[in-house]
């Protein structure tokens, strides 16, 4: 029962051992593995901000619907109440003519200064609603719907830069995430030729191994921990990077890029969910790109 500890442990021992006896080779396998992890990072931190890029777009898309201003105050509520039924409607809220003047005179001295002694009949505004709706996919239909009651004389909500901006934010997210696939491929092909090397430099070693009677998992067993090692180390720089480097850039933007609609996602615990991955993709690419060393190239 403890045979099976023991020769773990052992592993664990020799493996160390070999990063640091060959250490001109392991350094070339971590500054390896900890460059295209760099890439990788920013591949990652890219994907999954584009991805809230497109929430935050989806959250905040509101139907702007025009009251027709021949509507008396008092068919309000009725109005509200048909659109509530309607099934994609997240929410509603009613702002009337004279609110809209007050918020807009809020916003500008000029705006104030030009519209302070408008009447009631003098105020071109109109009262309105603005609708929020479940499925973004299905806002073009909704605010149709919406317009084709008669009580509402149009509706707007932006679609064509909406539509832009989700779809070409899709293709962002895709192309990010077939880069990040293609990185970890890439970082698994130069392990593997990296450690390579290393296992040429200790044929020796494995053929007295051999000899000895060491069966094929007691052979393996060190270059795979050694890989799982050699991830560990090279997932170092690329995980401080990830830290440091992501909140430098969020306080820098302070969380918006160019945009309160791109908002990026708050530091924590994001960077470290980032890093968590990055560390298990170093150790799994390490131990996947040692084994397939010692498999296809040893034949043990």
């Amino acid at each position: 029962m403890m045979k099976p500890f023991r020769m773990f442990f052992r592993s664990i021992r020799d493996a160390f051992k070999s990063v640091f006896r060959n250490f001109s080779l392991s350094l070339a396998s971590i500054s390896c593995i900890a460059i295209t992890l760099v890439i990788v990072a920013i591949a990652i931190m890219a994907s999954l901000n584009v991805n809230n890029f497109t929430k935050v777009i989806k959250e905040d898309v509101t139907i702007v619907v025009y009251v027709n201003p021949e509507v008396a105050s008092s068919e309000i509520g009725t109005i509200k109440a048909k659109i509530e039924q309607l099934d994609n409607i997240a929410t509603i809220e009613y702002k009337s003519k004279d609110k809209l003047k007050e918020e807009m005179q809020a916003t500008s001295p000029a705006l104030n200064e030009a519209m302070k002694n408008w009447s009631d009949d003098e105020n071109p505004l109109k009262d309105t609603f603005l609708v929020t709706v479940k499925d973004i996919e299905q806002i073009d239909e909704t605010s149709d719907k919406i317009e084709e009651m008669k009580e509402i004389d149009f509706t707007d909500y932006g679609e064509k830069m909406v539509n832009k901006l989700i779809s070409t934010f899709k293709i962002v997210e895709k192309v990010v995430v077939v880069t990040v696939i293609a990185l970890i491929v890439v970082t698994v092909f130069l392990i593997i030729n990296t450690i390579k090397l290393t296992i040429f430099s200790r044929k020796r070693e494995i053929s007295i191994m051999r000899l000895v009677g060491a069966s094929n998992f007691t052979i393996k067993m060190p270059f795979v921990i050694e890989g799982m090692v050699l991830g560990m180390l090279g997932s170092i720089i690329p995980i401080v990077v990830t830290m440091y480097g992501y909140f430098a850039l969020y306080n820098h933007f302070d969380g918006e890029l160019f945009s309160p609609l791109l908002r990026m996602i708050s530091p924590e615990p994001f960077i470290y969910i980032v890093s968590l991955i990055i560390l298990g993709i170093g150790i799994v690419v390490g131990m996947i790109g040692s084994y397939r060393a010692v498999r296809k190239y040893l034949k043990v």
